[in-house]
């Protein structure tokens, strides 16, 4: 189970970045303190893949309405997939039971984001020149149907994120 969550954690990655920074482990926080640190540093990785996206892409004047529809998205999909894993590690004594209920909630949740994600880029990815076309879709490809050997921050490099978090492309 706790496998299967690290997976969906990294698939759920899909808005921009779901590594949440951790204190060290000879600096621990109180919940009220972690909360805090931990939103900010997501915030930050969100706003750094979309920044990466959009220079990856090289998204242009005229597409900046669209792209701006979809970096929103990024940041929604992001804000509740942060707030849901926040809540799962808030959560202590779960049951077997209650456990399946939130993992259940998370995955809903990362496949109503999908799909949102997928309508917001659909008018983006039409946009595109056939050079943006082709750099999004080396961008954005995921061999091997998403199971192991993610990428990070969408390069192909198979390195990890520079802070060490694995991170999938949107």
């Amino acid at each position: 189970m706790k496998k299967a969550l690290v997976m969906l954690a990294s698939a759920v990655a899909m808005s921009g970045a779901f590594a949440q920074t951790t204190a060290p482990a000879s600096a621990p926080m109180s919940a009220s303190a972690a909360a805090p640190a931990g939103k900010a540093g997501h915030e930050r990785n969100v706003e750094d893949r979309i920044a990466y996206l959009h220079s990856q892409l090289k998204i242009t004047a005229a597409q900046e309405t669209q792209w701006n529809a979809f970096a929103d998205v990024m940041r929604n999909n992001g804000q509740t997939m942060g707030q849901l894993f926040q809540q799962r590690r808030a959560e202590t004594n779960l049951s077997a039971l209650d456990d399946m209920k939130q993992y259940a909630t998370i995955t809903q949740a990362h496949a109503d984001g999908m799909k949102k994600l997928v309508d917001a880029f659909d008018p983006l990815y039409t946009s595109f020149s056939p050079e943006q076309k082709k750099l999004a879709d080396v961008t954005f490809h995921q061999p091997g149907g998403g199971g192991g050997g993610h990428r990070h921050h969408g390069k192909s490099s198979g390195k990890a994120a520079p802070d060490g978090d694995a991170v999938v492309k949107p």
